[in-house]
């Protein structure tokens, strides 16, 4: 279970985020929507502990990780976490299928066992013949399945996803979509997507809103 409690978080001086509350299930697929700027990809950075909270509580599977140290919360996103950026964030000194197998060589599997399930994960987001490819050979969209893939190969608990479709023309973002959510069904992971495509949002259990005043209809 994640749990949110008066979650804040403020930047010279401004709130970009009020005392946010949320409550998700394992197997819950949530989509988060709101106008540009509301704080969206603050609130994904702070649930993935790659920003500090300045108020609240976050708790992983009964764990309050909110104010672990920068070490604890490194292992912690390499053994729990997938991540999908809105900026890809590929290697680019590592092929297209070192780079879905890292999550899997940091948790110190061998090359030769890493291997599987990336290239799985890069079939399924139609990417297999282009595993010994270099990132610089891949457009855009290419790099986001890319990414999309390294953020799944390793099973985690909490998938959280920047606009994982920004770059995607329709047949893929659905293709895409339909691999995160049944990832994070089948797994009973949790699920957390930040779009503005009502698409995109239409794939999760609960579309929340997030404004000024927090999330709404998101506490469980």
């Amino acid at each position: 279970m994640l749990e949110i409690h008066q979650l804040s978080r403020r930047f010279n001086g401004r709130t970009v985020l009020r005392e946010v509350d949320l409550r998700l299930q394992p197997g819950e697929y949530v989509a988060i929507v709101g106008e540009s700027g509301v704080g969206k990809s603050t609130l994904l950075n702070l649930i993935a502990g790659l920003d500090r909270p300045d108020g609240g509580r976050l708790v992983l599977d009964g764990s309050d990780y909110g104010q672990l140290d920068d070490d604890a919360l490194t292992r912690l996103r390499r053994d729990k976490l997938g991540f999908v950026f809105q900026a890809f964030h590929v290697l680019p000194h590592l092929s297209v299928r070192q780079n879905v197998a890292l999550p899997l060589w940091l948790q110190g599997v061998d090359g030769a066992a890493a291997d599987g399930p990336a290239l799985q994960l890069l079939d399924a987001v139609g990417l297999a013949e282009r595993a010994d490819s270099w990132p610089r050979e891949l457009s855009g969209g290419e790099m986001q399945r890319v990414a999309i893939a390294r953020a799944l190969v390793h099973g985690p608990r909490l998938v959280l996803a920047d606009e994982p479709t920004g770059n995607l023309d329709p047949a893929n973002g659905a293709r895409v979509l339909e691999l995160l959510a049944g990832r994070i069904r089948r797994a009973g992971a949790i699920g957390i997507l930040v779009t503005h495509s009502q698409e995109a949002a239409a794939t999760a259990d609960r579309v929340l809103r997030l404004d000024a005043t927090g999330l709404h209809g998101c506490v469980s």
